[in-house]
């Protein structure tokens, strides 16, 4: 693997082998931040090398007048006064604009909630919709950011039925319930991530949650905490795809988060016929977490991916999309037409990278179908989204392709800085 200042090429490695300690879950750590402030602090938010999505929370809830003190290193102390109106640079980073839209439902506020081209071009009248429901002000530039917000010290109480399984805006929702007098009810059409109403109850909200729905009781103010945040699940995601195919490879992911509405990427690959052990190690936090071990050299087989398990799967659905290019006989994906709206049109950039690096590739309007090809050299355009750089990554270090040249790797620190750096000592 050769980096240079705007690319990196990356070729096959002889063997995978390491341990890894992953960033940061930033599902987790956006709540973590967001529900410290609410709480008033001191929160203290434990964690190492947080991506750069992460860091535009932090940015946004500095800008907002929310003390956050990063002095000790790995610690973020979050103390939560006073909260001015202004106007947020979310980044690249849709998980920060949706749940800080939520959060600031409920305060006296004004605020603009805007970001990078990318995010300027994905849904947000979702999220505008739950919140005008409860009573707040928002509107969006034709469903779309910028998001102007003009929140209210008291929400209603409400019912939402939500249009789509997303635990972002079903998280918005229970965020605005916070400042809402009664009982908030959130549906979602099918099991989303429950990162949200685990913290709530861990930070001593009257929060509820049993299968699609999610009940709050409010006024609540959250309690300070103290949480370690485990490592990202969705990051190691591209650690159990090159381990799984990769003739020779044994890999460890320590200290990884091993939340139950999370591990479907797991199932899926032990379904393949990928040889994972999941140890899971005591905790006194909201979240389990522990250690996966992947081993190599046992063959994969195809897969049908879709319905319900789509939600589960939203982040790992272009690393799965390569483990379907290793597979024997031919996969396919359905019912995923979200990912066209995510950082990227993934399912159009999944099909150009996987037929780049040989794979036999059919786009479809809701995913794709994948049989295993012969491995290519390739430049694969990542269009700036770090899933897609993973994902071809790991289809050069692996073998599925003979090389790859991605042509942004930097983008990839959005979510998993040092990733390149973590490849290299593993097939070192």
């Amino acid at each position: 693997m050769t980096p240079a200042a705007s690319s990196a090429r990356i070729e096959t490695a002889g063997r995978l082998r390491g341990t890894l300690l992953l960033p940061p879950d930033k599902s987790i750590a956006h709540r973590a931040l967001i529900v410290g402030a609410l709480g008033g602090g001191p929160t203290t938010v434990r964690m190492q090398r947080p991506g750069r999505d992460v860091e535009s929370t932090i940015a946004c809830l500095r800008a907002l007048g929310v003390i956050i003190d990063d002095a000790t290193r790995g610690s973020y102390v979050v103390s939560g006064e006073p909260w001015l109106d202004a106007t947020l640079d979310c980044g690249n980073s849709g998980t920060t604009m949706r749940l800080l839209a939520g959060a600031l439902a409920g305060r006296p506020l004004r605020v603009v909630l805007d970001g990078d081209a990318s995010l300027r071009a994905r849904p947000m009248e979702r999220v505008a919709h739950v919140l005008r429901a409860a009573g707040a002000e928002a509107q969006t530039d034709a469903g779309h950011p910028p998001l102007r917000l003009h929140g209210r010290s008291s929400l209603s109480a409400t019912t939402h039925e939500l249009p789509v399984a997303s635990a972002q805006l079903a998280g918005a929702a229970c965020l605005a319930a916070l400042a809402a007098r009664g009982v908030t009810q959130v549906t979602t059409p099918a099991p989303v991530r429950d990162h949200t109403a685990r913290l709530l109850a861990f930070a001593g909200v009257r929060v509820e949650h049993h299968g699609l729905r999610t009940t709050i009781l409010g006024p609540a103010r959250p309690a300070p905490f103290d949480l370690q945040i485990p490592g990202d699940l969705s990051a190691g995601a591209a650690w159990l795809v090159a381990a799984a195919i990769h003739p020779d490879a044994e890999l460890t992911l320590d200290g990884v988060g091993l939340n139950p509405t999370r591990m479907a990427v797991v199932q899926v690959l032990r379904q393949m016929g990928a040889d994972i052990t999941v140890d899971e190690s005591p905790t006194d936090g909201p979240e389990p977490s522990g250690r996966i071990i992947v081993r190599g050299g046992a063959p994969l087989q195809a897969t049908s991916i879709g319905g319900s398990q789509v939600a589960d799967l939203i982040d790992e659905l272009p690393l799965l999309g390569v483990a379907m290019a290793a597979a024997a006989g031919r996969s396919e994906l359905r019912d995923a037409g979200e990912l066209r709206v995510k950082e990227s049109d993934r399912i159009a950039a999944m099909v150009a990278g996987l037929t780049a690096i040989g794979a036999e590739v059919e786009e479809l309007a809701d995913g794709w179908r994948v049989g295993r090809g012969a491995p290519h050299d390739a430049r694969v355009t990542t269009r700036g989204d770090h899933r897609i750089a993973m994902a071809f990554a790991v289809a050069a270090a692996s073998g599925v392709a003979r090389s790859v040249e991605l042509d942004d790797p930097d983008c990839i620190g959005i979510s998993y800085p040092g990733f390149l750096a973590d490849l290299a000592a593993v097939r070192a």
